[in-house]
Formats: structure tokens, sequence, C-alpha cells
């Protein structure tokens, strides 16, 4: 499957951006999807994950509350929506797909990623 994430921008804190991961070549709904972001100097850290119907998600806890991953199968899509940004959030987003059963926040279990999509808060 490959996979490209969109969506990424520059906002001032407490603002919101919407990502996206367009999904093409393979069956989408047969995989589980995560978004992992990495700031500048730092090693890539899980955000958000979904299961294959979106019926179960997982979030790091710097981001509960404030982000929601979702998917849309029909438009093999899924999505990061962002609010309450805050200058720490600052990262490249990747979006990756798994057809493994470990925890959401293992990056091992992502067999495909996307490229990426830069988000910038500015306090």
């Amino acid at each position: 499957v490959q996979l490209q994430a969109f969506g990424g921008g520059l906002v001032q804190a407490g603002g919101s951006l919407r990502l996206s991961c367009a999904a093409s070549g393979r069956t989408f709904s047969n995989y589980r999807m995560g978004w992992f972001r990495q700031a500048p100097g730092e090693e890539r850290v899980f955000v958000a994950g979904i299961g294959w119907s979106g019926s179960r998600t997982a979030y790091a806890d710097s981001v509960k509350g404030r982000f929601t991953i979702s998917r849309d199968n029909a438009k093999n899509t899924m999505y990061l929506q962002m609010n309450s940004l805050k200058p720490e959030d600052t990262a490249v987003y990747f979006c990756a797909a798994s057809t493994s059963y470990r925890d959401y926040d293992q990056s091992n279990g992502y067999g495909y990623w996307g490229q990426g999509t830069e988000v910038t808060v500015s306090s």
C-alpha cells in the first residue's frame, strides 16, 4: 500500500489542523493505521492509532483530549484532527499502515510509511 500524508502547515498555538493520509494500491480496510511524529533532533514517536473498522483507537498521553484519529474506508483515507495545538506539537507527521497485531504504539509493527507532512505551531 502507498501512503501520502498532507494537510500540514503553520498555525498559531491554540489553533487546529486536520491531517489526511490517502492510501492506494491495496485494500485500505485490511490495515490498522497510525500517526507518528518526529520533532527536529528527536526520535519518531507514536501519536495515535486506529483499527481496521475505526472502532478502536489509541492515543499518546500527550495528545489525548486534543487529537482525534478517524478513517473513512470508502475513501481510503485516514485523518488526524488536531485541536488546541501547542508549540511542542511541532514536528513532521507520518502516517503508517500495519498488518500486524502489535500494539499501536510500536513503530516496528508498521510496514508501510508515508512521506510525512510538516506541522509548525507558533507561540
